[in-house]
């Protein structure tokens, strides 16, 4: 009995702690132990986003220039609208963790960063695969109006460039050719829907600038929808395979791309094409 009203009271006493502030703790594998690169980011760690850069990643700053991506910047931003609290983070890791799971939690890796760079009050963390920076993250303390540890600016390359791991946590779903290499999320990928809107039973596939859906459910009012989901049916004339790859589904389009048609192991699916992009807001 006594060791059980012990375990009791530690319960309490760290349910009374959480809620009284501080951190959440740092994940095992958040931030790799071991030196920087052998080539670290040389460059400034506060700058303007160059002009070069696409409209999704403006505002990603300093975090723009360390990204060695093979295709183009994904997307960035800076961390004007948030601070992870009034009181930002105590430490530096504490202010990324509180990025990657809860402002980017859908399509920054979890873990596998590792220092890049201290310069004063600022830390850049790098997320790498192959020897190359995919995401940069750039937390910075005491800022005007700003204060402890937060996220200054954040930039991350196509998610189709995180290694196997780290695309297997994310909310975007990667996509494969035929060979089974990922494809860029510019190309095709897909997402569950949001459970605020109750669609999460819909599975939202987006390809290049056209959306198809999978609504076993019929949760979407079907004026926002060119035609029906059908959990069994056939090719039909014209169809073609797109050769992007989900597991064992394979995606083929119709000859109008007005609808989506998926192979699976067990038969055919159609998922009908949107009228308009249709997103939760």
């Amino acid at each position: 009995m006594r060791t059980r009203i012990v375990a009791v009271l530690i319960a309490l006493v760290g349910a009374s702690v959480s809620a009284c502030g501080g951190d959440p703790p740092v994940p095992e594998g958040l931030v790799l132990k071991g030196s920087a690169p052998a080539t670290p980011y040389g460059g400034p760690l506060r700058a303007k986003t160059p002009d070069t850069a696409e409209d999704n990643v403006q505002g990603g700053g300093a975090a723009v220039l360390a990204l060695e991506c093979a295709g183009k910047p994904y997307q960035g931003g800076g961390g004007d609208d948030g601070w992870g609290g009034s009181d930002g983070a105590d430490s530096p890791a504490a202010a990324l963790n509180a990025l990657v799971t809860d402002e980017l939690a859908g399509s920054l890796p979890h873990r596998g960063y590792r220092v890049e760079r201290e310069q004063g009050r600022r830390v850049l963390y790098s997320y790498d695969v192959g020897g190359r920076t995919r995401a940069a993250v750039i937390v910075a303390k005491d800022l005007p109006r700003r204060p402890g540890w937060g996220m200054e600016a954040y930039a991350q390359c196509d998610p189709a460039e995180f290694a196997r791991r780290e695309r297997a946590g994310l909310d975007i779903r990667v996509w494969t050719d035929r060979a089974g290499r990922p494809v860029p999320v510019s190309r095709v990928f897909s997402t569950e829907g949001p459970e605020h809107c109750d669609w999460q039973s819909v599975t939202f596939l987006h390809v290049g600038d056209r959306q198809y859906l999978r609504d076993p459910g019929h949760v979407l009012p079907r004026e926002l929808v060119r035609s029906s989901y059908a959990p069994k049916t056939r090719l039909p004339e014209g169809a073609t395979d797109t050769g992007y790859r989900d597991g064992r589904r394979q995606l083929w389009l119709s000859a109008d791309k007005l609808n989506a048609y998926v192979r699976t192991g067990s038969g055919v699916e159609r998922w009908p094409g949107a009228v308009e992009q249709i997103a939760c807001m």
